[in-house]
């Protein structure tokens, strides 16, 4: 049966991790010998014998046996960017009509769950039906309970019968080796013996709304798109700044208790709440974890999120923009770089050596973010995500780093040749002498930066609140690390190490510090500013995709073993598709609720208004309110009407396109135009029928009652 646990009276310490099997649990219950096989495998230092597994998968049952489950999984992360799981039972029938509870090393390294019905983007036909699921040794297996049962989850890479990576786990894996290598081969020249290995980690801040279910179940665009197509905006919203930071409300403050209860259960280390900007926003943060690990634990955060909302009456949105007026909902990629004995290189430190490596490092992200600004772009590219980016909300589509003031100062007077001069501090020549002291705020914040350093990290704030945040790490991985392996180059080759790190940083910088801006990237002056600088500013998701099939990003995918060209391929043509079919959905969410809803009551409620004038006619009183707005009334539903029907005409021509990236296109410039214009009719006939006839809950409703 399932644990219970009272969560008033046991303490968090105890509760945290009770779900999740990690090494803490694991050095309890593994023998010393078979737990230190097991973190060297980890380290990447041993490869996974069946012999550990064995002992290991048998120590995983009985822990997962004793807190009630009776099955387990292979949890993987598909290219939908949901995850996916086949639920298998420990029994085992004996030959007595009995049964054994049994889980086997091989059940534990290896599944195979049909892979034909999961996008591939061409890598297979959809007749071939062999996927393979491979154990992620280094992100804990935990337990999901609910009232149905207990299911032991295994976190899993997920590959196709020749080998293709068919999911978002395995690129990401590959991209945090290519990262290691080529951040080992730098700290190795720079004399750094003791450090093995470089990791990426991330804190990933979730954005989200909350919706009352009364009214979600009465919005059919919200419950099939996960935004609304149609909405006014009522005569409040977010402009009195009175929701951020503000007192959370007491049916919200217990849903966040028990979500937090929920994710310390499976290990997830959530950390800091508070309602968001926008009426009925919030957001949710997490510790910094390994890159993968995070990974697998904002999935679960999502999937926990919308569970445990509706066990409070409510629906968790994670639509980057559920509604029009408001501001839509990110994901802030706090990333880093960190050695295995507790290294983060993009902390500046206290002695020219420390320094002069976060420089370096810093000036290697600088160089990586400016070369491959239209990669980085891409891995943010989503329907969704298109009416968040470039709004005054949100990060603009031109990706820019921030720096702030004194730091962009001493890396300015480095590519300049100067010597740097601060009170209190002396002169900063890099590699001989300190730095002036850099606390840990080293700037104010910038919020309106899509690629910001804050201390100790760079936050892309570019990333969509529904996004699996494995993209953009994967691409973001591997674009620095190719920086760093022409970096490792001309270091190992470097004679005086100091003076190469010297010409190295002033050299890089010079000539990438373009993409530098610590203003207010929302301005004006800024898209102008970028324009002349020679910034790219892809507003459209479309138009982003294209770069993961130019040779160039083949190639140094394949260079860092992190995509073959199949596989770059593949994410192009899946990616332009789910774009295509999210928009098709949408317009035909819209074309339905006009014809099948917003028609029908605008008819009743403009009858009923032309029956009032009628009887105010007969007995002598004057009519023309009823008539002027009966008669604007139908002059608007008539244009909602040839609207409507330009828009499935629109539609239709769109779903004929053969061609993916055409098709995207089509969708993008017609369909996407024609269903703003049928919104602001729809809108506007909202605003004229009397609330009680119209046939949706309206955005007072969903962002004013919870």
């Amino acid at each position: 049966m399932n644990e219970s646990i009272d969560f008033i009276q046991t303490p968090v310490t105890t509760l945290y991790g009770s779900n999740s099997f990690s090494n803490a649990i694991m050095r309890e219950r593994l023998p010393k010998n078979i737990f230190k096989e097991l973190l060297a495998v980890q380290a990447g230092e041993k490869e996974l014998t069946l012999e550990v597994a064995e002992v290991v998968a048998a120590s995983m049952r009985d822990w997962a046996i004793d807190k009630g489950a009776t099955h387990y999984t292979h949890w993987f992360h598909p290219l939908t960017g949901l995850t996916a799981e086949k639920h298998d039972s420990f029994i085992s029938p004996t030959s007595d009509g009995r049964v054994m509870m049994e889980f086997s090393g091989k059940e534990l390294i290896k599944g195979e769950p049909d892979a034909s019905s999961f996008p591939s983007g061409g890598l297979r036909a959809t007749f071939e039906a062999r996927g393979y699921t491979a154990w992620d040794v280094t992100s804990p297996a935990f337990l999901k309970q609910d009232p149905t049962g207990t299911t032991l989850c295994i976190p899993t890479a997920f590959i196709g019968y020749y080998g293709h990576a068919l999911d978002k786990k395995v690129p990401l894996l590959r991209s945090m080796d290519a990262l290691n290598k080529q951040a080992l081969r730098v700290l190795k020249a720079l004399g750094n013996a003791n450090s093995k290995r470089v990791l990426t980690t991330v804190g990933p801040e979730q954005e989200y709304f909350l919706v009352d279910q009364e009214y979600f179940a009465k919005r059919t665009d919200l419950m099939l798109t996960g935004r609304t197509v149609f909405g006014s905006m009522p005569a409040k919203g977010q402009e009195l700044e009175d929701h951020y930071f503000g007192a959370i409300k007491e049916r919200v403050a217990s849903f966040m208790r028990e979500l937090n209860l929920e994710l310390w259960k499976v290990g997830v280390s959530a950390k800091t709440q508070h309602n968001e900007v926008a009426p009925n926003q919030f957001e949710l943060a997490p510790i910094f974890t390994t890159t993968n690990v995070a990974v697998d634990a904002n999935q679960m955060v999502m999937e926990l999120m919308q569970k445990v909302a509706r066990r409070h009456g409510m629906e968790a949105l994670l639509h980057e923009k559920p509604y029009a007026g408001v501001n839509g909902s990110g994901k802030h990629n706090n990333w880093s770089m960190a050695t295995d004995d507790g290294i983060n290189l993009l902390e500046p430190g206290d002695d020219p050596a420390s320094n002069a490596r976060f420089l370096l490092f810093a000036a290697a992200v600088v160089e990586a973010v400016d070369r491959y600004a239209l990669l980085l772009r891409a891995s943010t590219a989503t329907a969704g995500n298109d009416h968040r980016l470039g709004a005054n909300e949100a990060p603009p589509a031109i990706i820019s780093v921030f720096f702030g003031g004194p730091l962009s100062e001493v890396l300015d007077d480095i590519a300049d040749g100067k010597s740097h001069e601060r009170k209190g501090a002396g002169r900063v020549e890099l590699g001989v002498t300190s730095l002036p002291s850099l606390p840990m705020d080293i700037s104010d914040r910038n919020r309106t930066s899509p690629f910001a350093f804050t201390g100790n990290k760079f936050e892309f704030r570019m990333v969509g609140s529904s996004q699996s945040i494995a993209t953009p790490n994967t691409y973001l991985n591997v674009a620095v690390a190719q920086v760093l392996s022409e970096f490792a180059d001309k270091l190992e080759k470097a004679g005086d190490k100091k003076a190469a790190i010297q010409v190295m940083v002033k050299e890089s910088y010079a000539k990438h510090r373009r993409i530098v801006f610590n203003g207010n990237n929302y301005s004006e002056e800024w898209v102008k500013e970028a324009e002349r600088r020679g910034l790219p500013n892809i507003r459209s998701s479309v138009d982003a995709l294209p770069i993961l099939v130019k040779a160039e990003t083949i190639d140094l995918f394949e260079k860092h073993k992190v995509l073959s060209k199949e596989e770059s391929e593949s994410r192009y043509h899946i990616y332009l598709e789910k774009y295509s079919k999210q928009i098709n959905i949408e317009a035909g969410v819209m074309v339905d609720m006009a014809k099948r809803s917003i028609f029908p009551a605008v008819s009743a409620y403009g009858a009923s208004l032309a029956r009032d004038a009628t009887s105010f006619a007969a007995i002598g009183a004057v009519s023309a309110p009823q008539e002027k707005r009966a008669k604007r009334i139908a002059e608007v539903a008539s244009e909602l009407f040839d609207e409507t029907e330009k828009l499935e005409k629109a539609l239709a021509e769109a779903q004929g396109v053969e061609d993916a990236f055409t098709q995207a296109k089509s969708y993008r410039e017609k369909v996407v135009t024609q269903m703003a214009v049928v919104r602001s009719r729809a809108d506007t006939l909202e605003l004229l029928v009397a609330k009680e006839s119209w046939p949706f809950p309206s955005y007072e409703d969903l962002l004013f009652k919870l």
